[in-house]
C-alpha cells in the first residue's frame, strides 16, 4: 500500500500538470457489440477517480432504476454502483470486473466495466469536441492517444455528468426562481462569457444566467472562449472601447478540450487587456489541491457544480465588487 506522502506526491504531480495543459487519463474497456466484439477505448480524467478495485458483491436495490445495479459499502460510504456498459450499449465479453469509484460534483458513485488498460498523460490539445449528437451527448471529447494528427489510436472520453442526469433525473428543478435571488444588473452592452464543454452543463448554466437577467454568450471549450474573447476585444478596439466594455466576467470549467479552464484563466490574467475581467471557475472537480490551483492563476471566484443558488450568490459577489 503506498505511504500518505507518496500518494500526496501523486496529487501534487497531477495538479500541477495544468499549469502545462495537460492532464491524466484512466483508459477503460467496456466492450463491444454484442457478439463482445470492437471493443473500444473509453477514458475519464484520473482526478474523478477515487479508486480502482476488484467488482465487489453488489446488493440490488428493490425498484431500482435501468442501468442501476445496486449498491456498495466502500469503508462505511454506501455508493450506487452503475452499469456503464449497458448505459452506452456495449457487452462485455468477460463481465463486469472492475469498479471504478468516482468523486465529483459533491457525489460519490461507482461504475462498473469490463477492464481498466493504463493511464495516459495527454495535453489537452490533443482532445478535440465531439458533435453533441455523439453518443447522443454522452460523449464529450474525443482523445489522440498519439501526438501525430493523423493518428487513428483514439479514446471517447465520457461525460460522466450527462450519464448520470440520464440514468437519474433531477426530480425537483434544477433552478428555484427564489433561491436564485434577485436579476443582476450588468454594465450595459456587457456580457458573461461562459464555456463548458459539457452538454447537460451547458443547459443548466443557461438556465441559471437566465434566470439571473444575466445575458451570456456560451462556448464549449477554453479555445473557442479565448478565441471569442479576442474576437470581442478587437470589435471592441474598433469601436474605441476595450474588452471590459464588452464582457462583465468568465465563467469557466476546468476540463475541456484543446486548452482547459486553468490555461484560459491564466491566458486572461497575464494579458493587459483582460486582466481586469473577474473570472469565476466552475467545476466537478472539487478539492483541496484544485481550489489552490485555481487560486495561483488569478481566478476571482470558484464554485463548485451544479447548484444555481451557490452559482448565483458567487457570480454576485465578484460581479458587485
Amino acid at each position: 500500500m503506498m505511504d500518505k506522502k507518496t500518494i500526496q506526491q501523486e496529487v501534487d504531480e497531477r495538479t500541477n500538470l495544468t499549469g502545462t495543459n495537460k492532464f491524466e487519463l484512466l483508459l477503460f474497456r467496456l466492450g463491444g457489440d454484442p457478439s463482445g466484439d470492437r471493443s473500444e477505448l473509453f477514458g475519464i480524467n484520473v482526478f474523478k477517480v477515487r479508486e480502482i478495485v476488484a467488482m465487489p458483491a453488489v446488493t440490488a436495490i428493490a425498484g431500482s432504476i435501468p442501468h442501476m445495479m445496486g449498491v456498495v459499502n466502500i469503508r462505511g460510504q454506501i455508493i450506487p454502483v452503475i452499469d456503464l456498459p449497458s448505459v452506452v450499449g456495449c457487452t462485455p465479453k468477460t463481465g463486469l470486473n472492475i469498479m471504478l469509484v468516482t468523486e465529483f460534483a459533491r457525489t460519490a458513485q461507482a461504475f462498473a466495466v469490463e477492464a481498466v488498460e493504463d493511464i495516459v498523460r495527454l495535453d489537452w490539445n490533443q482532445v478535440l469536441p465531439a458533435e453533441t449528437s455523439v453518443a447522443n451527448g454522452m460523449v464529450t471529447s474525443i482523445a489522440r492517444l498519439d501526438t501525430d494528427i493523423d493518428s487513428n489510436r483514439l479514446v471517447q472520453v465520457l461525460d460522466v455528468e450527462t450519464i448520470l442526469r440520464k440514468i437519474s433525473p433531477a426530480d425537483v428543478p434544477d433552478v428555484n426562481l427564489k433561491s436564485v435571488g434577485e436579476a443582476v444588473i450588468l454594465k450595459p452592452g456587457t456580457v458573461i462569457l461562459a464555456a463548458d464543454d459539457s452538454m447537460v452543463a451547458r443547459t443548466l448554466i443557461e438556465q441559471g444566467l437566465e434566470s439571473m437577467g444575466l445575458p451570456f454568450i456560451m462556448t464549449k471549450t477554453g479555445k473557442e472562449a479565448w478565441e471569442k474573447l479576442l474576437q470581442i476585444s478587437n470589435t471592441a478596439a474598433a469601436e474605441g472601447k476595450t474588452a471590459q466594455d464588452k464582457v462583465a466576467l468568465v465563467l469557466t470549467d476546468l476540463e475541456m478540450p484543446e486548452m482547459d479552464g486553468f490555461t484560459l484563466t491564466r491566458n486572461i490574467k497575464q494579458d493587459s487587456r483582460f486582466s481586469g475581467i473577474p473570472v469565476v471557475i466552475h467545476s466537478s472537480l472539487t478539492g483541496s489541491a484544485n481550489e489552490a490551483h485555481v487560486r495561483s492563476v488569478g481566478a476571482d471566484g470558484y464554485v463548485a457544480k451544479f447548484a444555481a443558488d451557490e452559482l448565483a450568490a458567487v457570480l454576485r459577489q465578484v460581479l458587485t465588487k
